[in-house]
């Protein structure tokens, strides 16, 4: 994001066009939605390959996200540029990993009525030379886009409720655009 154009003194170097549009890149930090939490993850490389650990569990508990009982991992492959949008749910969490080799846009928004960050939404590029958890809380719409243009990209993730259909069931969804159809455009700039 850019911040609004700096004043440029009249013995500016830019020509008129160039000093009126002039910014500065914000490299602050930047808000995040209460309760995302971000584990960084090593990765062991060696001349024949990478791996990474993505958590030590203790009876389904994950020593890295404290109270975090896993009951169900996915495998889930996207198609290039795809975008699934948006999972909500009421009661499970989410924890997404992907593969360093893979680049996904995560958005994330917060719909929790009276939470500190309430309509916050955020952008964050998993995978892309990374190795991260983000841990996803409920009432926090969640969606992401495959950013390569030719190949698929994969998300492994943890869930703390098992997947059920009817009464049961805590995938509910919101329109791929309900937050805009910007949000799924790669920044300019």
């Amino acid at each position: 994001m850019s911040q609004p154009p700096a004043p440029v003194s009249s013995g500016s170097p830019f020509n008129a066009q160039a000093a009126a549009k002039y910014g500065l890149q914000d490299y602050g930090k930047r808000a995040q939605i209460d309760g995302v939490q971000w584990v960084e993850l090593k990765r062991f490389n060696d001349d024949g390959g990478s791996m990474t650990e993505l958590g030590r569990l203790d009876g389904g508990v994950h020593q890295q996200l404290n109270g975090f009982v896993a009951r169900q991992i996915n495998y889930s492959s996207m198609e290039p540029l795809a975008i699934k949008a948006f999972h909500l749910h009421k009661r499970q969490t989410d924890v997404w990993y992907v593969p360093p080799s893979d680049k996904i846009l995560l958005v994330l928004a917060d719909v929790r009525k009276g939470s500190p960050s309430e309509g916050l939404v955020t952008r964050h590029v998993l995978g892309d030379g990374n190795s991260r958890l983000v841990r996803i809380p409920p009432g926090v719409a969640h969606g992401c886009r495959n950013l390569r243009p030719a190949t698929p990209s994969v998300i492994v993730y943890f869930v703390d409720v098992q997947f059920s259909v009817g009464a049961e069931c805590d995938e509910g969804r919101l329109p791929w655009n309900h937050f805009g159809a910007e949000v799924w455009e790669v920044e300019r700039g």
